[in-house]
């Protein structure tokens, strides 16, 4: 059975540092390219992992390191809704 990451939440917040790290400072991630790392399948079951993405990237907000944006602003956890990308905490 592959390991999909799921049942690591740190690990998939190391992988949303990691990519954010490896990117521009102004870059943003989607969700999906965090499942994709992690998922160590094959087909589409990265999908199973989005909403533990969002989960791990809300904790993430929580601690100061991230945001997460809709249009490119920053929104609260209650104000999201559909797609999202997260990008590194503006100071």
């Amino acid at each position: 059975m592959a390991q999909t990451g799921r049942q690591d939440p740190q690990r998939l917040e190391r992988t949303i540092v990691e990519l954010l790290e490896s990117r521009a400072d102004t870059a943003s991630i989607c969700p999906s390219d965090v499942a994709r790392a992690v998922y160590e399948g094959d087909g589409d079951g990265w999908r199973e992992l989005m909403e533990p993405v969002r989960q791990a990237a809300w904790r993430l907000v929580a601690e100061g390191e991230v945001e997460v944006t809709q249009g490119g602003k920053a929104v609260a956890e209650g104000e999201a809704r559909g797609p999202i990308r997260i990008r590194r905490a503006r100071r």
